[in-house]
C-alpha cells in the first residue's frame, strides 16, 4: 500500500491530509482560534463533587468546568489498584482539592471537557504513565518474540514506580532509541511536576505539540513512503524536529511550493464530498449517512447497481463494497459515538459473516479504537468508535441559523398559512387601515394569489389595506407583519413599480388562462406581459403600462 502525508500550512489553520493508495483516508485540521487540548496537563482545583452521579467538576481555567468520573479519578492500570465499581466518588476526591489532570476530550456542544489523572505522556516510541507502575505493548505488534523482546527492554528502562506502553513504531527499534525516548519523557514529567509545586490554581502545567509535530510523531513512520509540505518555514521546523526524534526518515520528506496543495492532489473534492450524506460507491450503490450526536445511523442502497447474476450475488457485492467504504468514511469523517449499519438483508449466514470479516479486516487500519458487536438478522452492525475530537462537520460547519439543525425549513405554503393568522390578528388589534407584510417572495406571490384573489379575500376578511412586499434577502421563515399609521409610511410600502417605468425581467411562465401573455414576477409581484407566452426561461425589456394592486399590465420592447 502506497502511503502518503501532505500538509498544508496557511496563516489561520494547519491541515493534514493522510492518502492511501492516492484515496483520502484521514484529514486533520487545526485552526488558530481552535486551539486543541486533547494531551494538555493541567493543574486545576475540585469545585463540586456529585456522588449521584459517580463524578466531579474540576476548575482548570477554561470556560467549562472539566469533567472528571471516578474511574478516570483512580488509577485503573497497575498491580493492587483497587477497581473504579467498588469506589464512591467521595472517597476519591473532596471539594477545594488540588489535583493534576490531562484532557482526553474535547470540549463538545454545551459540554466541557472531560479530563483523567491518568497522566500519559506520548514520545516516538513510548507512552510514559508517571503515576502508575505497568508495562503495556501495542496489540498492532503481533511477532510474539518481539514482544517479549521490548517488554524486557521497557522493563530494565523505565523509570521505578512508573509505566510504559510500548507504540507500534517501536517494533525493530534499537535499545538506544527506546532509552533515549524514555530519559527525554521522564525530564518532562519532572518539568511538569516541578511547575505544579510551584504555580497557581488553575494553572496549564504542558501544552501537547501542535498538529504538524504530532503527525510526525504519531503518523509519520517507516510505512509512510512520502511526506509533502507547501510551507519553506515548516519544512525547516519539520527537518528540524526530524533530527532528534528519527534522522532517517528525513529522505522521505520535500518541500513543494504549490498554490493549493490540496486541490492538486484532489483533496479539497475529496473533504467536500464527505460532508454530504450521500456517498457513492465506484459499483453505483450508495451510501446514506445520518450524524446525530451521540449516534450515527448508515444506510446502505443498491443505487444504479443491478449485479450480473443473481439477486444474492447483487446484494453481496453491494455490502462488500459497502463495508471498504464505511471504514474509510468512519476515519475521514472521525466519527464517534454510537454507529449502526443498516446493510442491504443477506440471506445467507455465509455472506454475513464474509461482509463482517471485511469490515473487521479494513478497521484494523484505524487508530481510533473501534468495537464491532455483530450482525443482526436484519443486517444491521452495531459497533462504537472512541470519540475524543470534534468530527468533521463540527469543524468546518456550524449549525444552520434558520433550520437549527433540522436540515428542513417550512415551505412557503406553510409559512403563508401563518402569515394569514398573523395578518388578521393584527388587523384586530390595531385601528391603522394599511397593514404591511415583508416575506419572501415565494411567500408573498403565495399570499396574493393567483389573479391577486388570494389579497382581495383578506381585505374581505380584514376590512384592512394590505400591501404585500416581497423581500429577495428574506428567508423562506422570515415575515414582517406591522401597521402603517401615517402617510409617509404608506407611501413607503407601496407597489414596487410605476406605469411607464422600463424593466428588464425574466419570464417564468406562460399566463394560466391566457397562454400568449408570460407571467414575470418582481419581488413576489406579479408582471403580466403581452405576448411573452412562449418566452419562458428568457430575460426580455419590458414597459410597465397599468399598475393594479395585485399585479401590472405590461408589454414588450
Amino acid at each position: 500500500m502506497y502511503k502518503e502525508i501532505i500538509v498544508n500550512v496557511k496563516n489561520e489553520e494547519s491541515r493534514v491530509a493522510v492518502l492511501e493508495d492516492k484515496q483520502l483516508v484521514e484529514i486533520y485540521i487545526e485552526r488558530s482560534q481552535n486551539e486543541r487540548l486533547v494531551g494538555n496537563i493541567y493543574k486545576g482545583q475540585v469545585e463540586n463533587v456529585l456522588p449521584g452521579m459517580q463524578a466531579a467538576f474540576v476548575d482548570i481555567g477554561l470556560e467549562k468546568n472539566a469533567f472528571l468520573y471516578v474511574e478516570d479519578a483512580v488509577n485503573s492500570r497497575g498491580e493492587g489498584q483497587i477497581s473504579a465499581d467498588k469506589l464512591n466518588i467521595n472517597d476519591v476526591l473532596k471539594q477545594g482539592q488540588e489535583i493534576i489532570v490531562q484532557i482526553v476530550k474535547e470540549p463538545i456542544g454545551t459540554k466541557g471537557p472531560r479530563v483523567t489523572t491518568n497522566i500519559t505522556l506520548p514520545g516516538r516510541y513510548m507512552v510514559l504513565m508517571p503515576e502508575v507502575d505497568y508495562i503495556g505493548i501495542s496489540r498492532r505488534i503481533v511477532d510474539e518474540t518481539e514482544r517479549e523482546r521490548l517488554r524486557e527492554t521497557a522493563a530494565r528502562m523505565k523509570p521505578e514506580g512508573m509505566g510504559v506502553i510500548v507504540r507500534t513504531v517501536a517494533e525493530g527499534v534499537t535499545e538506544e532509541e527506546i532509552e533515549k525516548d524514555i530519559r527525554l519523557l521522564s525530564k518532562l514529567w519532572e518539568k511538569i511536576h516541578n511547575k505544579s509545586n510551584n504555580g497557581p490554581v488553575p494553572n496549564l502545567l504542558h501544552r501537547d505539540l501542535e498538529l504538524v509535530q504530532r503527525m510526525l510523531r504519531d503518523v509519520f513512520s517507516e510505512d509512510v513512503d512520502r511526506l509533502i509540505i507547501d510551507s519553506r518555514e515548516e519544512f525547516q521546523r519539520v527537518m528540524e524536529l526530524l533530527d532528534m526524534i528519527d534522522p532517517k526518515l528525513k529522505v522521505k520528506v520535500r518541500y513543494e511550493n504549490r498554490e493549493n496543495v490540496f486541490e492538486d492532489f484532489g483533496i479539497e473534492v475529496e473533504v467536500q464530498k464527505s460532508l454530504k450524506k450521500q456517498v457513492w460507491l465506484k459499483c453505483g450503490a450508495y451510501l446514506v449517512i445520518d450524524q446525530a450526536e451521540a449516534l450515527t445511523a448508515i444506510d446502505v442502497n443498491t443505487g444504479k447497481f443491478v449485479g450480473s447474476t443473481d439477486l444474492e450475488d447483487t446484494v453481496l457485492k453491494t455490502n462488500m463494497d459497502a463495508a471498504v467504504e464505511i471504514s474509510r468514511q468512519l476515519r475521514l469523517r472521525n466519527i464517534g459515538g454510537i454507529v449502526i449499519v443498516d446493510f442491504i438483508d443477506m440471506m445467507q449466514e455465509e455472506h454475513r459473516q464474509q461482509v463482517l470479516h471485511i469490515l473487521e479486516q479494513e478497521i484494523k487500519k484505524d487508530k481510533t479504537k473501534v468495537n464491532i458487536l455483530g450482525i443482526t438478522q436484519l443486517g444491521l452492525v452495531e459497533m462504537t468508535r472512541k470519540k475524543v475530537s470534534p468530527s468533521l462537520s463540527e469543524v468546518v460547519q456550524k449549525t444552520c441559523p434558520y433550520c437549527e439543525g433540522r436540515g428542513k425549513v417550512l415551505s412557503e405554503e406553510s409559512v403563508g398559512i401563518q402569515v394569514k393568522g398573523e395578518i388578521q390578528q393584527m388587523a384586530r388589534l390595531t385601528s391603522a387601515e394599511t397593514i404591511l407584510v415583508e416575506a419572501n417572495p415565494l411567500v408573498a406571490a403565495r399570499i396574493i394569489g393567483s389573479g391577486g384573489a388570494g389579497l382581495r379575500e383578506l381585505e374581505y376578511q380584514t376590512g384592512k389595506n394590505l400591501f404585500i412586499r416581497g423581500c429577495a434577502n428574506h428567508h423562506i421563515e422570515q415575515v414582517t407583519v406591522k401597521p402603517l399609521h401615517d402617510q409617509e409610511e404608506i407611501e413607503g410600502g407601496k407597489l414596487p413599480v410605476k406605469a411607464g417605468e422600463i424593466l428588464k425581467v425574466r419570464v417564468e411562465e406562460p399566463h394560466v388562462t391566457n397562454t400568449d401573455d408570460g407571467i414575470a414576477r418582481l419581488d413576489g409581484y406579479i408582471l403580466d406581459i403581452q405576448g411573452a407566452g412562449m418566452m419562458a426561461g428568457k430575460t426580455v425589456s419590458i414597459e410597465v403600462q397599468k399598475v393594479y394592486r395585485t399585479y401590472a399590465k405590461a408589454k414588450l420592447l
